[in-house]
């Protein structure tokens, strides 16, 4: 169970809490990666459609594997976004290897990176956010329309379709929107001295090379984890942008050593090494995973990129 070590994985717009997250999806590609700096960039909580009647086990599953990713070394930001803009009251607060944000600005071998979710950019949520709202429980909404209709067409040996990817394509507000948003971005970062400008927040994922007369910067968006299921990574100098359906995985799931910890054990892991070495180092890494590595090698490999 060979993991890809890279320098920083950024996701955003997971949206747990919403019938649209593939969380299951996200455990698996968190599960198949060793980074440096995990960025997690606005909406991964949708607050704003929290209802504790929808919260299954597999979205928690992916918040006791972030914390646990934070544990084992790996500094994690959350930036905060609209859908869980409640957790700006904890901007700048750190816990161990977590830390809350509202913006970050690393410097990634010389060069400068700008991440941020991309809400501020939003009219709608700064002036009538409950117009915001009521857009995203209607998205939420045609999402669920889209699985079951997906669910049909499976049946019936047909590919899968997307009523929002369809509805955005082809209205020219929903371009224009898209257009203006990654344009502005890119312009803020190259008034601003950055390289990189790297967002959430529309569900396009995206990498372009903008230029106007005062420089150049690269845009780039993380996409989300409800349709595009994407997700960036830097490495090497370079920016990539992972896709999940076509950057195929051999399927794995939670890590066992996770499964046996309640969430107060791993926030106490975070903050506490000696909690780190005894609880997690000696009884369940030494245990867990050789009997994981003995399972996955008879059963099934891991390929990478």
């Amino acid at each position: 169970m060979k993991k890809r070590k890279i320098e920083l994985a950024v996701i955003s717009d997971v949206h747990l809490g919403t019938y649209g997250c593939h969380a299951d999806e996200l455990i698996t590609y968190l599960n198949s990666i060793q980074p440096k700096k995990l960025i997690l960039n606005g909406d991964i909580i949708d607050i704003w459609q929290f209802n504790k009647r929808y919260f299954p086990p597999s979205h928690l599953k992916v918040l006791r594997k972030i914390i646990g990713m934070a544990s084992k070394g790996t500094e994690v930001y959350y930036i905060t976004g609209n859908h869980d803009e409640m957790l700006r009251k904890f901007s700048d607060t750190s816990m161990g290897n977590f830390k809350v944000v509202d913006k970050l600005v690393l410097n990634l071998d010389g060069k400068k990176a700008w991440i941020f979710h991309g809400d501020v950019f939003d009219v709608s949520i700064q002036n009538a956010k409950w117009l915001a709202k009521l857009g995203g429980y209607g998205y939420d909404l045609l999402i669920l329309i889209n699985s079951f209709l997906n669910w049909c067409l499976a049946k019936m040996g047909r590919e899968k379709y997307s009523l929002s990817k369809r509805i955005k394509n082809s209205v020219k507000g929903a371009v224009k929107y898209i257009n203006n948003f990654e344009k502005t971005a890119a312009e803020l970062a190259i008034e601003n001295h950055y390289d990189y400008v790297v967002c959430g927040h529309i569900h396009q994922p995206k990498k372009e090379v903008y230029e106007n007369k005062y420089g150049s910067c690269t845009y780039l968006n993380s996409g989300d984890w409800v349709e595009n299921l994407t997700a960036l990574e830097y490495s090497f100098k370079r920016w990539k942008i992972y896709h999940y359906n076509h950057d195929k995985l051999s399927p794995f799931f939670m890590d066992e050593d996770l499964k046996e910890m309640n969430m107060n054990d791993l926030i106490a892991s975070i903050t506490d090494k000696e909690a780190i070495v005894e609880d997690l180092t000696e009884k369940h890494f030494s245990e867990t995973e050789e009997n994981m590595d003995n399972d996955f090698l008879d059963n099934q490999g891991l390929s990478q990129d």
